[in-house]
């Protein structure tokens, strides 16, 4: 297994954990305030602890690639995040789980168009187990508790938040192959946060910033925030940077079966039939996506 793909599961992983350890964070913060405290406090961490790692010897980004990786971080983390959240209340966790499946294939059109990138066999083949695997694992029609009123608008959001954040990682692909790691997350999440800052100062969205901060379990925030946002986001990007676009978002797919077996084993809830042999067809798709190779 090379390192993109190691960072790429690694991702997938930790953002499940973040997933369990955030689970109805929701029902005590509004989508923008959750999206800015959480990505303000990732930054507070791993701002000075990128700084004092390149201490005296800073990378310089040209102009151009500096704005593209403050534009992504507004694009697919300020814009994104928030609308994946918003569509997140409306739908549930099944339907977004359904509409999430978008990304990679949306991912593999960017980067054919883009970045030149190529799938072999073997990882064709990955990537329709994967993506079977995770429709198994998503929640059955009858379990998705969704106001008919909301249907059709959660669903333009979540595929507008799932667009967004394929077009936000394509876009500093190229970039992340140059520049250090933390460097351009860093840079990139300073990028969000300032949209984020923007988006609540805007007259039209300070009504959805209200929250009590007494009901708010900011244990349970920091936490979710440092490994399912923070240490998720610097194994997410690691794999965009060591591994091909394409074989990365494949990869990233396999939070969903992360999450249900992490479900099974720490929170006891049941792993029936359907959601096992999901989690099976998943992992033997990792395994062709792994010992395949992607054509230059």
């Amino acid at each position: 297994m090379g390192i993109g793909e190691a960072l790429a599961l690694g991702s997938a992983a930790t953002w499940a954990v973040g997933v369990i350890l955030a689970r109805q964070l929701g029902a005590y913060l509004p989508p923008l305030a959750l999206n800015l405290l959480k990505n303000t406090l990732v930054l507070g961490v791993l701002a000075p602890v990128t700084l004092l790692l390149h201490w005296g010897d800073w990378p310089v980004l040209p102009t151009q690639d500096l704005a593209i990786v403050l534009a992504s971080g507004v694009i697919g983390i300020a814009l994104a995040d928030t609308l994946y959240f918003r569509a997140l209340n409306e739908l549930g966790a099944g339907r977004m789980g359904i509409i999430g499946n978008l990304y990679s294939p949306l991912v593999l059109l960017l980067g054919f168009v883009f970045l030149d990138e190529r799938l072999g066999p073997a990882q064709w083949v990955g990537f329709g187990l994967v993506g079977l695997g995770v429709l198994l694992v998503s929640r059955p029609p009858g379990e998705w508790k969704t106001h008919p009123q909301h249907t059709v608008r959660g669903i333009v959001i979540g595929m507008l938040a799932i667009a967004l954040m394929a077009v936000a990682v394509v876009m500093v692909k190229r970039i992340l192959e140059a520049q250090p790691l933390l460097w351009v997350t860093m840079v990139r999440l300073a990028g969000a946060v300032s949209g984020l800052l923007a988006l609540a100062a805007w007259p039209a969205m300070r009504a959805r910033m209200r929250f009590d901060p007494r009901a708010v379990p900011w244990h349970r925030l920091v936490m979710a925030a440092l490994i399912g946002q923070g240490l998720s986001m610097v194994f997410w990007l690691g794999g965009y940077k060591y591994t091909s676009a394409s074989v990365a978002a494949i990869l990233n797919e396999s939070a969903s079966v992360f999450l249900v077996v992490l479900a099974a084993v720490w929170l006891r809830e049941p792993l029936g039939r359907r959601a096992f042999a999901g989690v099976l067809l998943t992992f033997s798709g990792i395994a062709c996506m792994l010992l395949g190779r992607a054509m230059p």
